[in-house]
């Protein structure tokens, strides 16, 4: 139960984080887009550093959830951060919920009770073929760079650049949490000396600067609802792929649960598209939509 309450009290903070970032990062210049200079902009606005703090609260409450439990069970609580944004939204917009709303609120929550109950994760012994880790950390970070480089690339609909922009970086923090969750294992046997020696630390640094700049920057270019949800469907599919991966973390493996855990994933995913393009969900400015314009210098 501590678990559950620590992972809902991050999701909490980082759904109400991303929508003070939003409305502060679509002010900022376009030349900044996908660039650590947009980041030196936003630091001077008063809303995204109140957002920023939002955030790293709940990144904290959830590298303790991550400690406690396991990534498998942590991570689809995460995903409701949505909620949390929605409520936020709604009361700055005033707008209802709807049908809409209601059935993304119940799909989300739905999906992840029947993934936890179906599933029911639990730890077990993490992988010692070194290979296998590296390969499934590097389709992960490879797919997020190589998503990244299309939205920046290529000509494209600005709705299709925030959506390619919110998956990589929910790619980039599910793969951060798998490495949270292995820097905890390296504190609680060595103290800091032992998570200082190891690499981990640093490259949780690297992915999370990383993927605030792609956040950052499909906040900056399009409305809220074209990029968390892309975000928050990516973030515990990446998180379960590492877990299950090389983790140690195991599920329930017959039919009837495969099925469950299946069929939850599913629900997760839909809820998060429904309460994402719910019109409570904040418009912002963004960019105009253009089919042939290319908006990188």
């Amino acid at each position: 139960m501590t678990v559950i309450l620590l992972a809902l009290g991050a999701a909490c903070c980082l759904g109400l984080g991303f929508v003070l970032q939003q409305a502060a990062a679509q002010h900022a210049p376009m030349k900044d887009y996908l660039s650590l200079r947009l980041l030196l902009d936003l630091v001077r606005v008063p809303q995204w550093l109140a957002g920023i703090a939002l955030m790293v609260v709940g990144m904290a409450l959830g590298a303790v959830a991550l400690g406690m439990g396991d990534i498998t069970l942590v991570e689809p609580l995460l995903a409701t951060n949505l909620l949390f944004a929605m409520a936020l939204s709604r009361r700055l917009t005033r707008q209802r919920l709807g049908r809409t709303g209601w059935g993304g609120l119940w799909l989300l929550a739905g999906g992840v009770t029947a993934f936890i109950v179906a599933g029911r994760p639990q730890g077990g012994s993490r992988s010692t073929d070194h290979l296998w880790q590296w390969l499934i950390m590097g389709m992960v970070l490879g797919t997020a760079l190589l998503l990244a480089a299309v939205a920046k690339r290529e000509q494209v609909h600005v709705s299709l650049e925030a959506a390619l922009l919110g998956v990589a970086a929910g790619l980039l923090y599910g793969l951060q949490d798998a490495l949270t969750r292995i820097s905890g294992e390296h504190f609680g046997q060595g103290g800091w000396s032992a998570l200082l020696a190891s690499w981990q630390p640093y490259a949780i640094v690297v992915l999370g600067v990383l993927a605030l700049v792609l956040v950052q920057s499909a906040f900056e270019s399009a409305p809220l609802r074209l990029s968390l949800p892309a975000l928050t469907a990516a973030q515990p599919l990446a998180g379960i792929a590492c877990g299950v991966g090389f983790l140690g973390d195991q599920l329930q493996v017959t039919p009837g649960a495969l099925a469950w855990e299946a069929a939850g994933i599913v629900a997760i995913v839909s809820g998060i598209v429904l309460i994402g393009t719910h019109p409570a969900m904040p418009p912002g400015a963004g960019r105009a939509e253009s089919p042939t314009s290319h908006v990188f210098g």
